[in-house]
């Protein structure tokens, strides 16, 4: 009884969430289309909205640890859900996405994620895929803020392996910047596909930064160390042994 009425509260949730997600989009729209200040006003509104309902609606609550950057970084996190994403951009001024290309077409979504920044890629051929993403990035060097990428390239489920892309060196290299990495637990709560939401203590955590001067090996090693060791004592401290079979 309990999982059902837990399970309607999440449908709940998940229906008015992306219920809102065009109706918050399109108040902000002219001041989004007029100046970026105003699309990232309306990111913003959106990630507290969605953090808010989830705290009262299904007893998810959110927390981001660490200091968030306000400078000129890149930034590396790990990736479980689309709950992640709202957390880390909600705690930074100026954040823009390396994101799918595909999702330049979806309504709404697209026009805000032209209008912060974000630099779309091509998924599929590996080196096309980095080379490209390279020259975007140079050629939107101009645009401030904290550069977001995925050190995986998609969503990760707890317990789950993935190998951590080389895409992500050759930004460190090319940009200048450090590297803040960023672990979370949230795919406990929130999961890459279904509707159920578990209640709890969600969490993103920004880590120390990466300076500049690694080779690209050991920023490699040093990155996925740092997350994942982070990540596994999140989920860890949410109730999950990230040493038990990966959920699928």
């Amino acid at each position: 009884m309990k999982y059902a009425v837990q399970w309607v509260r999440s449908l709940l949730f998940v229906a008015q969430m992306y219920v809102m997600l065009p109706v918050v989009g399109l108040i902000y729209m002219p001041a989004a289309i007029v100046s970026r200040k105003g699309a990232l006003a309306g990111c913003k509104a959106y990630c507290r909205w969605v953090r808010w309902t989830a705290a009262w609606m299904v007893g998810l609550r959110t927390e981001v640890r660490g200091t968030p950057p306000d400078g000129q970084v890149l930034i590396a996190s790990k990736h479980q859900s689309f709950l992640d994403i709202l957390l880390i951009f909600s705690e930074l001024p100026t954040g823009r996405f390396i994101m799918k290309r595909e999702i330049l077409w979806t309504p709404v979504i697209g026009l805000y994620g032209m209008r912060i920044g974000c630099v779309p890629v091509d998924r599929g051929k590996r080196g096309a895929a980095i080379k490209k993403m390279v020259e975007d990035v140079a050629r939107g060097a101009q645009t401030p803020g904290q550069l977001i990428i995925y050190a995986q390239g998609t969503r990760v489920a707890p317990g789950a392996q993935m190998p951590y892309k080389i895409g992500t060196a050759v930004l460190y290299e090319q940009m200048g910047v450090p590297c803040v990495p960023a672990a979370t637990n949230v795919g406990v709560f929130w999961p890459k596909r279904g509707i159920y939401r578990k209640p709890g203590l969600a969490v993103v955590e920004f880590l120390p930064a990466i300076e500049q001067g690694l080779d690209r090996d050991s920023f490699m090693t040093r990155l996925e160390h740092d997350v994942e060791s982070a990540s596994n004592a999140l989920m860890r401290e949410a109730g999950f042994d990230p040493e038990q079979p990966a959920r699928k």
